[in-house]
């Protein structure tokens, strides 16, 4: 009996859907492929009821333990070739999970290379997948050389490369290693990874993904060891850099289109001991979006932060470390005030993404057009708000602040690691205080947190002696706190996404007279809690007391405000 026939007879597709399943010329091999794509069914409940009618177990790989034993003499082209995995051995059976029922061919030619009796169980294809990238590494198809995947169709350079026909270049573009470098980028982007990094080390290359602000090591197999040379050479080729260039680091961009899905990669390449090593930040576009509402600022926060990026002019400053959300946050102010009575020019180094009716600059420093030079610039064209992507010199410095005091405002970020800070780092640029005073209106200090993953945290009672003595136990009020468990949907991580921390200083008559004075971040600080602001640590908690994070990562990215507000 055929899988149509079965789906139809059991309800799970209807005769129109059936009909579009076998495809144009009436085919019925890989009909539930397709019925699976097209979304008339899900893979599970099919393969389950097919399983039903041939006397097939099926199973969920979700929640089987595999025996990893049995991978040791398991013939792993066929684990590639035919997407079978061995999950246990029963009464002298080798149980091999498979997600094609039709075709029990593989299962004999598993029995044939290890001599034992197969008993095939029906699993999902996708989980199948996930258990070989799980244990015998990302890309280790690819370096069997066993399996024509169609990565290259999924990941689809946007810009002509150009090769200069040495034999490394050539080698670079061969096919296997033109998968193996789709596959690393594949798995990063399903991966929800921010960061990839290949690092050449004593034992081999490693790659490991920056996941949610954490890194995490990639399974790979060792025989990758042999690729990697070719590996980078071809990411370089991709970035448009110098492949023979291996003594001095280089910077460059790859854009690409993946799944159709556009995607910006910043790539950045630094000779190690051991050889090169690369990290490409990923800039997903389709999955960004700026709305100042969905970043986590609480309501007071953002009822202020609102009305402050509506000043007519001033500078407003975002700060935190690198990879805290800065821009993030600086394109959604941008994107709520945007409107066609505004002209809004931004000066990025570099662009990360494109906002439409905001008109923006790419810095060049290699020729000289730095921001200070851009800034100048801009104010020729007669803007309303500029943004300029950070202050790092005093150049920079000087020109933002002549821009507020002709009438602009003026966004911009640094990096330091509270708000108060902002204030002294820009004199010690070389500010003059009162100009610093008169000119900043607010600076606000992020960082983010570990969201918890809701489909498998869980409630605890928490014991005292072990939380920080900063916790406020008074606003618990009888709810739940909740600590990762780990998962399917999160890998297993028990956190999944990410939500901002902020701690925003308004600039007060009382600030100001500090700011003007030149007194220290302490002082700043400690005028700043007294009049009310919220700190970054206390902003986490709120977090932490809405069971969106954990205390642990509250302590890991924001110190504590107890011994400063002690002291009178």
């Amino acid at each position: 009996m055929q899988a149509g026939e079965i789906l139809l007879r059991r309800g799970l597709l209807n005769d129109e859907q059936l009909a579009r399943s076998r495809g144009a010329n009436g085919d019925s091999s890989g009909l539930l492929e397709r019925a699976v794509e097209l979304g008339f069914v899900q893979e599970g409940a099919a393969l389950r009821a097919l399983g039903e009618e041939m006397g097939l177990e099926y199973v969920d790989l979700r929640e089987v333990d595999a025996d990893l034993s049995l991978l040791d003499g398991f013939p792993t082209k066929l684990i590639h070739r035919q997407v079978l995995f061995p999950i246990s051995r029963e009464n002298g059976q080798l149980v091999v999970a498979t997600s094609d029922p039709f075709d029990l061919y593989p299962i004999d030619e598993v029995s044939a290379a290890t001599g034992a009796s197969v008993m095939p169980v029906l699993a999902d294809r996708d989980e199948i997948n996930k258990l070989i990238k799980r244990h015998l590494g990302v890309g280790s198809e690819t370096v069997d050389g066993l399996i024509e995947l169609k990565r290259e169709e999924e990941v689809e350079l946007l810009e002509d490369l150009e090769t200069d026909g040495s034999e490394l270049s050539e080698m670079a573009q061969e096919a296997s290693v033109v998968r193996l470098v789709n596959e690393i980028l594949l798995e990063a982007i399903e991966s929800r990874a921010s960061d990839v990094h290949l690092e050449s080390q004593g034992d081999g290359l490693v790659v490991r993904y920056r996941i949610d602000g954490m890194l995490h090591p990639q399974a790979v197999p060792p025989e990758i060891n042999r690729f990697q040379l070719a590996i980078i050479s071809r990411l370089k080729i991709m970035a448009r850099l110098n492949i023979a260039e291996r003594r001095l680091p280089q910077d460059g961009r790859i854009k690409l289109r993946i799944k159709g899905r556009e995607i910006d990669v910043r790539f950045s390449v630094i000779p190690m001991i051991h050889g090169e090593s690369v990290v490409m930040r990923i800039l997903d576009k389709s999955a960004m979006t700026f709305e100042l509402k969905g970043l986590g600022l609480e309501e007071d926060t953002y009822t202020t932060f609102h009305e402050l990026i509506r000043e007519p002019h001033g500078i407003i400053l975002v700060t935190g470390p690198t990879g805290s959300g800065k821009t993030t946050t600086l394109y959604s102010a941008l994107a709520e005030i945007n409107d066609p009575s505004h002209k809004i020019i931004t000066t990025e180094d570099p662009v990360e993404y494109q906002l439409s009716g905001i008109n923006q600059i790419q810095v060049q420093n290699k020729i000289g057009f730095t921001f200070g030079h851009s800034l100048r610039s801009i104010l020729r064209h007669d803007p309303d708000i500029v943004l300029v992507g950070e202050i790092r010199d005093l150049e920079t410095a000087e020109n933002a602040i002549q821009a507020s005091l002709t009438g602009h405002l003026v966004f911009s970020t640094l990096h330091t690691n509270d708000a108060p800070t902002a204030y002294t780092r820009l004199t010690d640029m070389g500010l003059e205080p009162f100009l610093v005073a008169s000119t900043v209106e607010a600076v606000m200090a992020q960082q983010l947190l570990r969201r918890l993953c809701k489909h498998c945290k869980e409630a605890f009672e928490p014991n005292r002696d072990e939380f920080p003595e900063d916790f406020p136990w008074d606003q618990l009020d009888g709810r739940p706190l909740y600590r990762p468990v780990g998962c399917h949907q999160c890998r297993g991580v028990g956190y999944m996404g990410r939500v901002g921390i902020y701690e925003l200083m308004v600039t007060t008559d009382d600030v100001r007279e500090l700011a003007n004075e030149n007194a220290s971040a302490w002082r700043l600080r400690k005028k700043a809690l007294d009049g009310g602001m919220r700190s970054l640590r206390e902003d986490g908690w709120k977090k932490v007391l809405r069971g969106e994070s954990t205390v642990d990562e509250v302590m890991r990215v924001a110190k504590s405000d107890a011994l400063l507000k002690s002291v009178t």
